[in-house]
């Protein structure tokens, strides 16, 4: 596979045999081409994608299929199926169906199965509070339960690997240490915590903000807020949804400075309606609407419930509108979630013996767009846009 490299003059030329990579050349007299290659976009929080609710315990597997089957149109490789707040059998029987799918895809070979790289649990264990609640479930909201944890462990035999919890809880740090030890990436998230409560659960591991920006208080104190606090710690990366609605572009652009690229991570929050037409959905136990102008919300109410966003236009997007550029929009969808959701093989970007996940793409100048022209998963052609109808 040959492309340009997002940010050079180089065309490279990629090799893979099996499941990773053999080779990769820069071409000393390379042919003529407009298409970027690229390893393939990460995603690590997807609650739904077209038209399946990763929050539905009853969704088949040929259901689970038919929305990876999509996501690979917008050229995501591997992602999280996020389950959100819930009672604990829900949480647990979601668990158990995405997982029963997973390893039924990988036994039959299917790609499906490596895309589905681990499982993400935003929440029970979050602020109780309006405003940063969010759109779960007030009902459900709990503190962290180590023994809990362990159940959602067991259900998903092990591949819960993030979980996005509420510093404000007694006991948090303990909760942390705990789920370090066992290999999770503890991420802050839907929470009204003080300075001091976040500074103790990053000291006990926490490497991460959810959705940063999101899910916070209309009003804030202007410079002690639990938004301040996460952006100034250089120990955690933050993930942030960039669809031009659930955070403006200023914010945007300053989060990522004071983050620094290297810490900042492309999220889609997509929940059931994406890559769907306007109407009601649900997310979970939520009902949710697909508004015409692309914003999904609570029905009859303004709270953003998820998105609609697709990886390819919020790479789009952050060039386009934020203004970084394609490189960096790049490295914010593909190597920075792979690093802050430990992803083995997929770190060192485009390198001999990492993952054979790529993605092909053409930017279109006039449109500032990403177009997915090829995606490549553990070595299998799973999307190629000159066999689409």
């Amino acid at each position: 596979m040959v492309g340009r490299a997002p940010g050079s003059s180089s065309v490279i030329r990629c090799e893979w045999e099996g499941l990773a990579v053999s080779a990769v050349d820069d071409l000393i007299s390379p042919p003529e081409v407009d298409q970027y290659l690229i390893p393939g976009f990460i995603d690590l929080q997807v609650n739904g994608f077209a038209g399946v609710d990763f929050n539905d315990p009853t969704i088949s597997t040929e259901d689970i299929s038919r929305a990876i089957r999509k996501l690979f149109r917008t050229g995501v490789t591997r992602f999280f199926p996020t389950i959100i707040t819930a009672p604990e059998e829900r949480i647990v029987a979601c668990l158990r169906t995405l997982n029963a799918a997973r390893s039924e895809f990988l036994r039959s070979g299917l790609p499906e199965g490596h895309a589905m790289e681990a499982f993400h649990v935003e929440g029970p264990h979050i602020s109780p509070e309006s405003g940063p609640r969010g759109a779960h479930s007030l009902e459900h909201v709990r503190a962290p339960d180590p023994d809990e944890f362990n159940r959602w462990q067991d259900a998903a035999d092990g591949n819960v690997r993030i979980i996005t919890f509420s510093p404000e809880w007694d006991g948090a740090p303990q909760y942390v240490t705990h789920l370090v030890r066992s290999g999770v990436v503890p991420s802050i998230g839907h929470t009204k915590a003080e300075g001091t409560a976040i500074e103790a659960v990053v000291d006990a591991g926490a490497s991460m903000s959810t959705h940063l920006g999101n899910a916070a208080h209309p009003v804030l104190p202007k410079t002690q807020n639990y938004i301040w606090h996460q952006l100034s710690d250089d120990r955690l990366a933050a993930s942030f949804i960039y669809d031009e609605i659930h955070i403006p572009r200023d914010f945007f652009r300053s989060a990522v400075r004071a983050k620094g690229i290297e810490r900042s991570v492309l999220v889609t929050d997509a929940v059931m309606p994406a890559m769907c037409l306007p109407g009601p959905y649900r997310l979970g136990e939520v009902d949710v609407e697909l508004l015409d102008n692309g914003s999904v919300v609570m029905r009859g109410q303004n709270r953003l419930a998820g998105s609609a966003l697709r990886m390819d236009r919020a790479v789009s997007n952050t060039v386009r509108s934020a203004g970084f550029s394609l490189r960096d929009a790049v490295t914010m969808a593909t190597v920075n979630p792979a690093r802050s959701g430990r992803i083995g093989g997929r770190q060192r970007g485009l390198t001999p013996g990492e993952k054979a996940d790529f993605v092909l793409f053409e930017w279109d100048k006039a449109a500032e767009t990403v177009r997915i022209s090829e995606t490549i998963v553990a070595g299998q052609r799973v999307f190629a846009a000159e066999n689409e109808g």
